[in-house]
């Protein structure tokens, strides 16, 4: 039933954990999902945050979701919005955009912790050239699938008749779904691309039980229902074939080599529009 177990490969950014699954060897991507961060959890003093700078984006969607803490998302279209745990933030590149995510200044007064994560979505090549946008939805504005077994946050897609407001334009789907001991749980059963990334519990898949922190990419249409061993934390995440792969260097991806090539030069040369208020610039890698 499962394609690929993939352990995600671990960086420290400033005694903050990432630990990333996707693009991996084994798999490119799960649906439009080409990129996929676990951030924490972990702790800061009073003072001390994340300060991503402004950086490049093109052909892609970032989707940022939190469990515990708070960023302060500012980008090159003028945007400035706090993103809290529960709620989501989708940055459609497009084209081109610029953005810096960084903890916001009230936040840096006492400690706190960060956790949550984030992920970029594909575009398909009608729209890898569209205009940039953002997209906010709170965290009551998703909806909430239960019974007396589990509780899941419905953050892209459909389920059970049930559809989320995010808006997408490749079929995807995406859910934060926590399970008790012993609970069963139907797989949406109308996803190409599926996969599941316990986050704490184990969970059993036909006979076997997985650990937490671990990709699991299921064989398409193989699998229907998961079970939890413990109470479980779990991301379930995927959607429609993507329409060709994607080259992807830095914070580029693109169908087209050419276009990421272009890209290089264009940041720098400093052609993107600047974040308002940030100053900053990060050269490419290498350079």
């Amino acid at each position: 039933m499962i394609e690929h177990c993939i352990i995600p490969r671990t960086h420290d950014i400033g005694n903050f954990e990432v630990r990333r699954a996707l693009p991996s060897r084994e798999k490119q991507m799960v649906g439009p999902f080409i990129f996929w961060d676990q951030m924490g959890p972990g702790e800061f003093v009073t003072g001390a945050g994340v300060d991503v700078r402004p950086h490049p984006h093109i052909g892609l969607s970032t989707l940022t979701y939190l469990f515990d803490g708070s960023l302060m998302h500012r980008d090159s279209l003028g945007t400035a919005q706090m993103i809290e745990a529960g709620a989501v933030n989708l940055m459609t590149a497009g084209k081109g955009i610029v953005h810096s995510e960084r903890t916001g200044a009230d936040t840096r007064h006492h400690p706190h912790r960060l956790f949550g994560i984030q992920s970029w979505l594909a575009l398909p090549r009608t729209h890898e050239e569209a205009s940039p946008s953002f997209d906010h939805i709170s965290a009551d504005a998703l909806p909430v699938i239960k019974d007396n077994q589990y509780s899941g946050t419905l953050i892209a897609g459909a389920y059970q008749g049930i559809r989320s407001p995010l808006s997408y334009p490749h079929e995807s789907f995406y859910m934060d779904l926590h399970l008790q001991s012993g609970a069963f749980f139907e797989l949406p059963r109308d996803q190409e691309e599926l996969a599941i990334y316990p986050l704490s519990g184990r969970l059993q898949i036909e006979d076997t039980v997985y650990d937490p922190m671990q990709l699991l990419i299921l064989k398409s249409g193989a699998l229907e229902i998961i079970k939890a061993i413990d109470h479980c934390h779990v991301m379930i995440f995927g959607g429609a074939v993507m329409d060709g792969p994607r080259h992807i260097w830095w914070n580029f991806v693109s169908s087209s080599a050419d276009r990421i090539a272009q890209t290089r030069e264009d940041w720098t040369a400093r052609r993107f529009d600047p974040v308002p208020g940030e100053h900053e610039f990060i050269p490419l890698p290498g350079s």
